[in-house]
C-alpha cells in the first residue's frame, strides 16, 4: 500500500470518528479542506461513496460503516506495533490526548504537566479543557477526567484526586455593605453570580449540614460558565461566587476574598481518570497514568 493511500484511509477514519472534517483535521494537524480532499480522492479511487455530506452534518454510508469496521482494528494493531518499539527507547514516544473539565483543569493536571514532559521528552501531550460533556471515544481521546466512579460500560475508572469542594466567597468591599450569610437561606438577600453549563443551563448551589440539604438557585445579574471569570467578578465585588476551593485559596489567604457558609459546603465525589478498557494502552499513556497517580 502506498503512503498516499494509507494517509487517505487515516483521514477517512478520523472523519468517521468525529463526524466532522474540522475535528478530523485538528486531530491530524491539517486543514479541514485537506481532510475533505483526501477522502474525496479515496472515494474516487475505489469508486464508492463512503460519506453522506450535508452543510450541517457528516455521516457514514453503509459502505463507509463496513470499511471503518475493518480499519479500526487494523489501525489499532499498527499503533500497538509502533508502541512496542518504545522498549528500545529511553522514554515513550507518541501523542496522548486527555479531556478535562475546564473549571478544575489547572489544579487537577496543571502541576503534572511540567514534570511529566521533563521525564518524557518524546511524549506529545494534548489536553482539551472544556466543561462540555464529551464522549471521549467518539472524539478520539485516550482518557477523560470526571467526578465519580460511575462510568459507561467498557470504561475503566482510576481514582486520581482527593475530594474537592465548591465554596461561597465574596470580597471585603462586598461585605462592607451586606451582612455575611449565616445559612444558605440568607443568600436570597444577596447578589449571587449564576453558574452556567456550556449549554447555557444554570445549576443550583448545593449545601449540606447535619443531614440537612439545601439547593439554592441564584438569580443575580451576572451569569458565567467560566470559573476564572467568576473569580475576577467576585474580586471586583460584583457578588458572591460559588467556585472550586483550590481556585480561591490564595485569594482567601491574601484577604482578597472572604469565605462564608464554610460548614455548609461539602466535598464533591473524588476525581477519576477514565479510559476505554478495550483500547491498547500505549507506553505514553501509561506514563500519564503513573504521573496522575503520583500527584
Amino acid at each position: 500500500m502506498r503512503a498516499t493511500e494509507l494517509s487517505e484511509l487515516a483521514a477517512f477514519a478520523a472523519v468517521a470518528r468525529h463526524r466532522s472534517f474540522r475535528k478530523a483535521g485538528e486531530e491530524r494537524g491539517v486543514t479541514a479542506s485537506a481532510i475533505s480532499h483526501a477522502v474525496l480522492n479515496l472515494e474516487d479511487r475505489i469508486g464508492i461513496r463512503l460519506l453522506n455530506r450535508t452543510t450541517r452534518s457528516v455521516s457514514l454510508t453503509e459502505a463507509g460503516e463496513l470499511l471503518i469496521s475493518h480499519l479500526d482494528p487494523a489501525f489499532g494493531e499498527m499503533a500497538a506495533a509502533l508502541d512496542a518499539l518504545n522498549r528500545y527507547r529511553d522514554t515513550p514516544f507518541g501523542k496522548v490526548r486527555i479531556n478535562v473539565p475546564n473549571s478544575i483543569g489547572p489544579f487537577v493536571i496543571g502541576r503534572v504537566i511540567a514534570p511529566l514532559l521533563q521525564r518524557n521528552p518524546n511524549l506529545q501531550l494534548e489536553i482539551n479543557a472544556t466543561d462540555r460533556l464529551v464522549d471521549i471515544v467518539e472524539e478520539g481521546f485516550d482518557a477523560g477526567i470526571r467526578f465519580g466512579e460511575r462510568v459507561t460500560e467498557g470504561m475503566i475508572a482510576l481514582r486520581i484526586k482527593q475530594r474537592i469542594r465548591l465554596v461561597v466567597v465574596g470580597s471585603p468591599a462586598y461585605f462592607e455593605v451586606r451582612p455575611k450569610p449565616a445559612t444558605p437561606h440568607d443568600l436570597k438577600r444577596h447578589l449571587c453570580i449564576q453558574n452556567m453549563f456550556p449549554s447555557g443551563a444554570r445549576y443550583a448551589w448545593e449545601f449540606e449540614k447535619d443531614g440537612q440539604t439545601v439547593s439554592f438557585q441564584p438569580t443575580g445579574p451576572l451569569s458565567l460558565d467560566d470559573h476564572e471569570l467568576m473569580l475576577q467578578a467576585a474580586l471586583g465585588g460584583v457578588g458572591l461566587a460559588y467556585i472550586w476551593e483550590p481556585r480561591v485559596e490564595k485569594a482567601i489567604a491574601d484577604g482578597e476574598l472572604i469565605q462564608v457558609l464554610h460548614d455548609w459546603c461539602q466535598s464533591e465525589e473524588p476525581l477519576y481518570l477514565y479510559y476505554p478498557s478495550r483500547r491498547h494502552m500505549s507506553a505514553g499513556f501509561r506514563a500519564v497514568i503513573d504521573a496522575m497517580k503520583a500527584e
